[in-house]
């Protein structure tokens, strides 16, 4: 690699203008550590007036991203825009064929187009580059890939969305139900206008598909996984699990079973003595078990400026350095395509809340129902609540089919003596 380093900056919302900012705060730094001089010479946004934080020179100010390849010589490229379509994804495209390094936080172009993507930067001999788009801050994808790499990963647990976590936390701590929390998110920034991604588990899901392939050297899966979100989770809910001596959380786990991928992304029950079920507020963590290490646990901010701009900078360093690396660890040839479990097949014990009419027979009739579809019971709580003439029934299950338990629960929708549809939360084994 040549000496002088050209820059170019193509987003600068939040993440954009933090990471400029850092960069020319740390120039001699990185100049000092990589032995090259950096200069950032184009930077894109939609809106130049916008008023912004940090000054930038409007000479450099690009409104159409793809301009900056006809006006400048760029050697690395920061992509910050998001979405997996659309210009993000031109831009990166463009800028892999011009063999320039690409640098990007984008989980979700990553894991819808991640294939192609690392195929063109295997070609052109530059680096794709995304620490960022999967825990912040936490170096998890550079220590699969180089601190783990000759170890065998065959479980990878993790807390991945900063959002939700802090929803559930905050729900237990501050006893506000889903709405009051997640307004305040809102108010505080943990959590966008419109935060159906984080809480729907799609962007965990992006993140868990980034892990499996650099875990297991496999193709980015396009299964249909098991995933549900937080957004059915009550404040009732809360308060049980606490008296269980549990917690929620949010998990993303990708794992070999039988030697195929099983993903899944949904809430779990955690145990509070258990080091997942202490990671609260905005915090990410991610467990690695593989072969010889053992179990691997990582933690640290998983969202926000600083720990993505650190993450962004880590991996300018390491291009700065000369280090060419294949994006997955491995070179698209040899990465394999294995087979989806069937999520129906999967077992776990489950944690089912009923809110029924406070009636004779209505729990000898859900126990039942269960039976016919081989689902046994470990434990019953049952809470009637006088005023409403209703009542609350828990019910822990031992292990049970994901088909079993989808099949058993839809049939309680023709039943008049149970007022709301089911609420159902696995236990984390």
């Amino acid at each position: 690699m040549k000496n002088n380093i050209n820059i170019a900056i193509v987003g600068f919302g939040n993440i954009g203008s933090f990471l400029f900012n850092e960069l020319k705060n740390k120039i001699q730094e990185i100049e000092i550590k990589t032995g090259k001089k950096i200069s950032i010479v184009a930077i894109s946004a939609r809106n130049i007036n916008k008023k912004r934080k940090y000054k930038i020179n409007k000479k450099i100010f690009y409104k159409n991203p793809l301009d900056i390849f006809k006006k400048e010589k760029i050697d690395i490229l920061f992509e910050l825009i998001g979405s997996s379509d659309g210009i993000s994804k031109k831009v990166v495209q463009v800028a892999l064929n011009k063999k320039i390094h690409v640098i990007t936080a984008n989980k979700a172009l990553i894991a819808k187009h991640g294939e192609p993507l690392s195929k063109l930067a295997e070609k052109n001999k530059v680096n794709l580059e995304f620490e960022a788009a999967v825990a912040g801050g936490i170096p998890v994808l550079r220590t699969i890939k180089d601190g783990l790499a000759t170890n065998k990963i065959n479980k990878v647990v993790g807390i991945l969305n900063g959002t939700s976590n802090y929803i559930l936390s905050e729900m237990e701590n501050t006893n506000k139900n889903f709405k009051e929390v997640l307004t305040k998110a809102q108010a505080l920034g943990y959590a966008e206008t419109n935060p159906k991604n984080d809480l729907d588990g799609n962007d965990v899901l992006s993140k868990i598909r980034i892990l499996s392939s650099l875990s297991f050297n496999t193709k980015i899966s396009k299964n249909v996984c098991l995933m549900d979100g937080i957004e059915n989770i009550e404040l009732k809910d809360i308060k049980i699990a606490n008296q269980l001596n549990l917690r929620i959380k949010l998990l993303g786990i990708t794992e070999l079973l039988n030697n195929k991928l099983f993903e899944r992304v949904h809430p779990c029950l955690v145990g509070k003595e258990t080091y997942i079920g202490n990671i609260n507020g905005v915090m990410n963590a991610v467990i690695l078990n593989g072969k010889p290490i053992g179990e691997t646990v990582l933690q640290g901010e998983g969202a926000g400026p600083g720990p993505t701009s650190s993450a962004l900078l880590s991996d300018l360093l390491s291009i700065l350095r000369g280090n060419i690396k294949y994006p997955f660890g491995t070179p698209y040839a040899k990465r394999k395509t294995i087979k989806n479990y069937i999520k129906d097949n999967y077992a776990n014990s489950l944690y089912l809340r009923f809110e029924v009419k406070d009636k004779p027979g209505v729990l000898s009739e859900i126990t039942k129902r269960l039976a016919k579809y081989k689902i046994s019971v470990k434990r019953i709580i049952q809470t009637p609540d006088k005023k409403s003439n209703s009542a609350t029934i828990v019910i822990i299950t031992y292990k049970t089919k994901e088909n079993s338990s989808k099949n058993c629960l839809s049939m309680f929708k023709k039943n008049k003596n149970i007022l709301k549809y089911p609420t159902l939360i696995r236990l984390f084994d």
